[in-house]
């Protein structure tokens, strides 16, 4: 099991290192920024109601597994609703878009800015294409870095879904990231 976030000794601490990754994975499921938002803060609250007396070493699995069914949650009412297309990170062409809004690493120039913005278009796109749980696998193993285990706990199955989940994953992703003009 992986320890708290770093410097997240506290919930408020926890919460604020994981609210900008969570608002991404939450937009790889939905392409409504203002919902992603809210599902981030129904997910925050949620946790700090129920789990914030719990040991920090449990708050990321918990977390992502009360996320991931605030999404779940989210995606069956636009299907009973009707609306839900299956365009999860369609374009924003109003430019609202948040991973615009975030600044840059300090030092970048703006080629570097230009070319980084480009990059994580194309790897938005690739992701767009995976099926949902090899996504989620994804996303809580390399980029959350959740191990096995609390990648298993964040999404309620065995150790032995989320390697063969991962797996899938990263085999579809290949080709798709060398069709989007990215090295693997």
């Amino acid at each position: 099991m992986i320890g708290p976030v770093e410097g997240a000794t506290s919930l408020d601490g926890f919460l604020a290192s994981v609210e900008r990754r969570a608002l991404r994975i939450a937009q790889l499921s939905i392409s409504d920024v203002d919902e992603a938002m809210d599902c981030v803060q129904d997910a925050m609250i949620q946790l700090a109601r129920h789990y914030a007396q719990r040991d920090p070493a449990e708050w990321p699995p918990l977390f992502y597994r009360i996320l991931d069914n605030r999404l779940r949650k989210w995606r069956f009412k636009m299907v009973l609703r009707g609306r839900w297309l299956g365009s999860r990170l369609s374009a924003n062409n109003e430019g609202d878009d948040p991973f615009d809004a975030m600044p840059a690493p300090d030092g970048d120039r703006p080629d570097q800015a230009t070319e980084s913005a480009e990059t994580l278009s194309r790897v938005r796109s690739a992701l767009e294409k995976l099926p949902s749980r090899q996504r989620q696998a994804f996303v809580l193993r390399h980029w959350e870095g959740l191990s096995t285990a609390d990648t298993a706990q964040a999404m309620a199955c065995s150790e032995g879904s989320v390697k063969t989940h991962l797996s899938r994953a990263c085999a579809a992703l290949q080709p798709l990231m060398l069709e989007q003009g990215l090295r693997p």
